[in-house]
């Protein structure tokens, strides 16, 4: 006998915080994407903590909150200093606001050194 029950779901706006109804949403994702794209440059080095936590300038423990996705005890501005210590290039930039555009938006080009 098969459960096939009706499942309600809502459609995602794209940024997880902003559906949860957080405040700062936008700020939240901005985080989370550079976080993840640093843990990602992390593993894919296979750097272990207390060498990441030099790397990083950081103390260990705030390395596992990191490695952990904990990005919301990091500003946005440590986050994008721990990019410069892994070699990353980081690009702002400014443009007019569009309707229906988020107002802060992260993108990554892949090349071989990101991977």
């Amino acid at each position: 006998m098969s459960n096939t029950g009706h499942i309600e779901f809502e459609e995602s706006t794209g940024n997880v915080f902003a559906d949860l109804g957080l405040e700062n949403a936008e700020e939240s994702l901005v985080r989370a994407q550079i976080g993840f794209h640093v843990t990602t440059l992390i593993e894919n080095r296979q750097l272990k903590q207390k060498e990441t936590a030099e790397l990083l300038g950081i103390k260990q423990p705030e390395v596992s909150h990191l490695m952990n996705g904990h990005y919301s005890r990091f500003t946005t501005d440590k986050l994008l200093d721990f990019l410069k210590r892994l070699n990353q290039k980081v690009t702002i930039e400014i443009s007019p606001h569009q309707a229906g555009e988020p107002f802060q938006e992260v993108a990554f080009a892949m090349t071989a050194q990101n991977s």
